[in-house]
């Protein structure tokens, strides 16, 4: 039998029974995606312990049609009991540690734009670089950019349908929600759907695969949403570093990522100043397009540590696009990368 959508929701509407009480009639089954050889889906809309219990039904069924490989996310929802991950098999109350993990610490900004995923990935290859054992999680659900700022982009093994088997590039271990969707797919989940799919990522994916990383960098997405809320209630974060660029706008943002933190009580470990001076590649005139210095007063106004500023700089921008981060290089753009994993190691936040 031909493996696609129609004939995966015909093997789950029979997979738990008739009666009007498969999944599929109860419009449980959401995002179903299916494609070379690989089937997902989101179980949402009952409690969650009902959910679990017809999991292994459910994925029978799919294999039976031939999937290599099924993924089922089924969220947390208010009142229920949290989803049991192949790491974390009992439910835990209150934030927990990832495993196999020392530090955790979340990138995150006020708004988009200011090169936070940028930081993010340039920042985990230069700790890496000074022999430090780095994990990435790229945790823009709605705009995972690490798969191309990192230059890989496949989908990760998966040996029992539980533990998810991270990726490897430039010396960091690896994980987006971006290796599951094709790269002009959107993702069209609510707020359930989001924070379960954070929790696997954090709790299923098998980090400490070649030992336990020294740090776990969190490439946050923007804003104050869903996300950062279920990241900073359910995990226990070594701390926050707040990515902005030095112009009015985006510290007005910033101020409010860091009251966020503030309320979760999630440290915040310091402020990052990107696209701080721009130096023409012709004449070597230094300018400041975004302002210069706004982050490092912000700091200071709010006795915060300032953790250094960042250049904008072209080669950046292409390093980037071509999937090979400026810090596994050489020059000015790396220097400063790796001047700011030395301060990190340095004041003992990795």
């Amino acid at each position: 039998m031909a493996l696609n959508k129609e004939t995966v929701l015909e093997a789950l509407k029979k997979a738990v029974g008739d009666s009007g009480q498969d999944p599929v009639s109860r419009n449980l089954v959401h995002a179903l995606a299916v494609e070379a050889g690989v089937v997902r889906f989101v179980l949402e809309g009952a409690p969650a312990a009902e959910l679990q219990a017809m999991r292994p039904a459910l994925e029978q069924a799919v294999r039976a049609l031939g999937a290599e490989q099924v993924t089922i996310v089924v969220p947390a929802a208010s009142g229920s009991e949290p989803p049991k991950f192949g790491k974390h098999p009992t439910p835990q109350a209150g934030p927990t540690r990832v495993e196999g993990v020392r530090h955790v610490i979340a990138v995150g900004s006020g708004k988009g734009g200011v090169g936070k995923s940028t930081v993010s990935a340039n920042l985990a290859v230069a700790l890496s670089r000074l022999g430090k054992k780095v994990g990435l999680l790229d945790a823009d659900i709605y705009g995972p950019s690490q798969p191309r700022m990192m230059g890989i982009n496949r989908r990760p093994a998966s040996p029992d349908g539980q533990t998810i088997i991270p990726l490897e590039s430039h010396g960091v271990t690896l994980m987006s929600v971006g290796f599951m969707l094709r790269e002009d797919e959107a993702v069209i989940w609510r707020g359930p759907m989001l924070m379960g799919a954070m929790q696997q990522m954090l709790n299923q994916v098998d980090w400490d695969i070649h030992g336990p990383l020294d740090v776990l960098i969190i490439d946050l997405p923007p804003g104050t949403g869903d996300v950062q809320l279920s990241l900073c209630q359910k995990t226990e974060l070594d701390g926050a570093i707040i990515v902005s660029t030095p112009q009015d706008v985006a510290l007005l943002d910033a101020r409010k990522a860091i009251d966020m933190f503030r309320r979760l009580k999630t440290p915040v470990l310091g402020l990052i100043e990107n696209m701080s001076t721009y130096i023409c590649p012709n004449c070597g005139h230094e300018a400041h397009l975004f302002g210069h210095g706004g982050v490092e007063a912000e700091a200071k106004a709010l006795d915060l540590p300032f953790l250094g500023a960042l250049p904008l700089d072209l080669d950046v921008r292409l390093a980037g696009d071509a999937g090979t981060p400026i810090a596994a290089g050489e020059g000015p753009a790396a220097g400063a990368y790796a001047k700011l994993a030395q301060d990190l190691i340095a004041r003992g936040l990795v």
